[in-house]
């Protein structure tokens, strides 16, 4: 099976785009979305319908999809973030809304190959930024290899008996190799709000019988994206980020 691994849309039409017409370039047997369609970009709504009709699809919320169906507080969110949900709250419709009501708390077991999170195997919200956060998770996961999103940066940690040793990827490429014995918590970065100063979209591709993750950095049309932002008259500092890759 390969499954295509994607997270942190964040409507960003653009980017979504250039994902799904990288992917009908590849076989593709299975989706896999690790949350927050919503918050930020101008596109919502057509963010969500697009990754609703991808079949087969595995998915799980992310903490703004929660904010924006009121199931999460927005006093946690900085005040560029909050005002993003505000707009989004106003501007998704409501087949949208029921769309993310419905989508599972994490963690889940796809396919019994592999666990999907948003932050955390033992908290949806967390942010794993590190091996020490990493090394807390591992003694959650259920199967060896798990797959996280939330902070937008791409990464790897591995843990070999009592080890764990995390790597940030760099570059437009990159390759691993799964071990037998060896547990693995991947991030495949950000679709439309990268934070590793590469604004391009980030995905995997996971081969589960040549267990093999591939991880790809492709372009989109930045300027585009930018410019729906500031016509819809959200913070124009979420329009300048995405050049910037922060």
């Amino acid at each position: 099976m390969r499954y295509l691994i994607f997270s942190d849309i964040h409507g960003n039409l653009e980017a979504l785009n250039a994902l799904l017409k990288f992917s009908l370039k590849r076989r593709i047997d299975h989706y896999v979305c690790l949350g927050d369609l919503v918050g930020y970009g101008a596109s919502p709504n057509e963010c969500i319908q697009k990754v609703h009709a991808l079949r087969p699809l595995s998915m799980i919320r992310g903490n703004h999809d929660k904010a924006v169906i009121g199931l999460d507080s927005i006093e946690t969110f900085n005040p560029v973030a909050a005002a993003a949900i505000y707009w989004t709250k106003k501007n998704i419709l409501k087949k949208n809304a029921e769309f993310l009501t419905h989508q599972a708390k994490g963690p889940r077991v796809v396919d019994e190959a592999f666990v999907i999170c948003h932050g955390s195997p033992f908290d949806e919200d967390y942010y794993i930024f590190g091996e020490f956060d990493a090394d807390e998770a591992f003694d959650y996961l259920k199967l060896p290899l798990c797959f996280f999103g939330h902070t937008h940066f791409p990464c790897v940690y591995a843990k070999r008996e009592n080890t764990v040793e995390g790597t940030f990827l760099e570059g437009n490429s990159n390759e691993i190799k799964l071990e037998k014995g060896v547990s693995y918590l991947i991030n495949p970065g950000s679709v439309g709000q990268p934070r590793d100063r590469n604004p391009r979209v980030a995905f995997a591709i996971f081969d589960s019988e040549a267990r093999v993750v591939k991880f790809f950095r492709i372009d989109y049309d930045i300027e585009d994206a930018k410019a729906k932002i500031i016509a819809s008259d959200l913070p124009p500092a979420l329009a300048e980020r995405l050049s910037l890759g922060i």
